[in-house]
């Protein structure tokens, strides 16, 4: 759940002075399984989930691909003239791979066959791979929470064709969040055709779960669940009778992409499945298959529903409108008075056949845009709201020329909204929670010069002041030699809680593994090293914010007496929640 903030009273009792204190990073146990991991929520009483990708040794099945085709060949052949280019040779073989599993045995040929089914993501005759698994952080280990995968009947293990968004827990520790249905490897032969094709399917495309320490598992079914349905579980509340859970439903198909259903999906030429996936990528651009809608669900003490509530949508469509589009609506963020927070289709304001999607929070039936489009703001979504009904989030618009984000917070009681100043006029930025003394954390764009591939560092923000403080100006500048530059770049700032302790995402560089969990050496046997995400907790402590005034060695100059910047990345993939944007 979300930091809570408490009545603004109190932020009128907090001393400016508390920003000065240094904080002391503890870099929380990984999952051992993957190379990359992630925070996604902490609860005031100390549960932690999260998220890892970049699996070690994820497990390849060979038997069904046709090593003769031209696609593979030629992904081998561009492969191994890369690998010219920088005098290196190649070390496999696509036999040795079909008939020695050296996709198992060899990390050059396993991270070819990664790279390879990747880059067939969309292409029903391949296997799938899933990107996320969600993480519990208990008892000073990293364990796996599984969401929906099932074990393999190719290989050992699950399948790990699921993609797993583990999103909030609340203060007794049940957990929501939502997952893709694995894939089946089943058989087709198409009308008039002789032979038989391996394709890989799958029954929903998304579907929420909440889940229980004890290990109860309640999957969240949209009424419309034609085709499967979409679901996403984005946030909980414990509350006096139960909890209440938000998230996003399907509610229907629009009246055209129907028509491509009947017109297309007969099961003749591809498994209707494949047919439903195909359609649903193909109309991305106009809100893909499904209408959606944010919803509101109301659970007793034992995880049954007792309600569900759809939260409306940002404007009404026109009746040619809703036969050509879908639109959606999306619930992120939920606190104790039942006032959700997320996005809305809106209809733009001086271009009435133009539909945008803008931050947006639902209260007492009604759906209410957070931002003025009239100042720009044409794309974004709130993150979090306070039980004083404070909402943070993020909205775009252009800025010296590019489409650029910026962390907003909105009173809902005087319905003002402030975008503080952060790190730089075209700096994005994206705010993630607020807790109870008024303090938001997230993260924002540091490279002033760097236009496209932006790095981006954590910050802290107290309602009222001036500007953002970059979190990394909080922490030592040397290890504990006094000589070595300090191992960790807080990049994500996720949760803050009402201690201000904050928990989130730090890089440091460590020795180079390959795909199988190897570490990798270079031409001359020299091990290679690499900037990986590990999880953090950041905790107050007494000190001096230290100057660290040697540009030489800095990678950013660090000010002793002015508090810069903060923020955090948010990436949706098809919604995901407050995870990775």
């Amino acid at each position: 759940m979300k930091y809570k903030l408490l009545a603004a009273s109190i932020l009128a009792t907090i001393s400016t002075s508390a920003l000065s204190a240094t904080y002391k990073l503890t870099e929380l146990e990984s999952y051992d399984g993957a190379k990359k991991n992630y925070i996604s929520d902490v609860s005031n009483s100390g549960h932690i989930i999260g998220l890892a990708e970049n699996l070690y040794n994820f497990p390849i099945d060979v038997s069904y691909i046709n090593f003769e085709l031209d696609l593979i060949k030629t992904a081998y052949s561009n492969l191994k003239t890369n690998y010219e280019k920088i005098n290196k040779e190649i070390t496999f073989t696509l036999d040795e791979i079909k008939n020695e599993n050296a996709a198992a045995l060899n990390p050059d040929a396993h991270a070819f066959m990664l790279s390879f089914l990747a880059s067939q993501a969309n292409n029903p005759d391949y296997q799938k791979i899933g990107r996320f698994v969600g993480i519990n952080y208990l008892n000073s280990s990293a364990q796996e929470q599984v969401l929906f995968d099932i074990s393999s009947v190719d290989y050992d293990g699950l399948t790990r064709s699921v993609n797993n968004l583990y999103n909030a827990v609340s203060e007794d520790g049940v957990s929501v969040g939502w997952g893709t249905a694995p894939y089946d490897k089943t058989t087709f032969t198409a009308d008039g055709e002789t032979e038989e094709e391996t394709q890989f399917v799958r029954d929903f495309i998304s579907r929420g779960i909440i889940l229980s320490p004890s290990g109860a598992e309640v999957p969240l079914i949209p009424e419309f669940s034609e085709h499967g349905g979409i679901s996403t579980a984005n946030d909980i509340v414990k509350t006096n009778s139960g909890y209440v859970v938000v998230g996003q439903v399907s509610t229907g198909i629009p009246a055209d992409r129907q028509k491509n259903i009947d017109d297309s999906c007969d099961g003749k030429d591809e498994l209707v499945s494949v047919c439903i996936e195909r359609l649903n990528i193909t109309h991305q651009r106009s809100g893909g298959l499904f209408d959606k809608r944010a919803v509101m669900w109301t659970l007793d003490d034992n995880l049954n529903i007792t309600k569900t509530q759809e939260l409306g949508l940002g404007f009404t469509p026109e009746d040619d409108e809703s036969e050509s589009f879908a639109y959606s609506s999306n619930a992120i963020a939920v606190n104790g008075k039942d006032i959700a927070v997320g996005y809305s289709s809106v209809r733009y304001y001086d271009r009435a056949s133009t539909i945008i999607s803008l931050p947006a929070y639902y209260k007492d039936g009604k759906v209410t845009e957070i931002v003025n489009q009239e100042d720009g703001w044409v794309e974004g979504q709130a993150s979090a709201i306070s039980e004083n009904n404070i909402i943070v989030g993020y909205a775009s618009k252009q800025i010296d020329g590019a489409q650029r984000y910026k962390l907003f917070y909105h009173d809902i009681a005087s319905n003002s909204t402030v975008f503080p100043t952060d790190y730089f006029s075209s700096s994005s930025s994206f705010a993630n929670s607020i807790n109870d003394n008024g303090y938001i954390v997230g993260e924002g764009e540091t490279d002033v010069y760097n236009t496209s591939n932006r790095r981006r560092e954590g910050f802290l923000y107290k309602i009222g002041d001036d500007k953002i403080t970059n979190l990394n100006d909080l922490l030592p500048c040397y290890e504990l030699d006094g000589e070595t530059r300090y191992k960790y770049t807080v990049s994500e700032a996720r949760v803050i809680n009402n201690d201000n302790e904050i928990f989130g995402v730090a890089t440091k560089t460590v020795e180079k593994t390959d795909s199988l969990g190897g570490v990798v050496r270079d031409t001359n046997g020299d091990i290679e090293y690499e900037s990986v995400p590990v999880p953090i907790k950041l905790t107050p402590i007494n000190g001096e914010v230290e100057s660290c005034s040697d540009p030489a060695t800095e990678t950013y100059e660090r000010q002793s007496a002015s508090f810069p910047w903060y923020t955090l990345l948010l990436l949706p993939l098809v919604g995901l929640r407050r995870v990775f944007r």
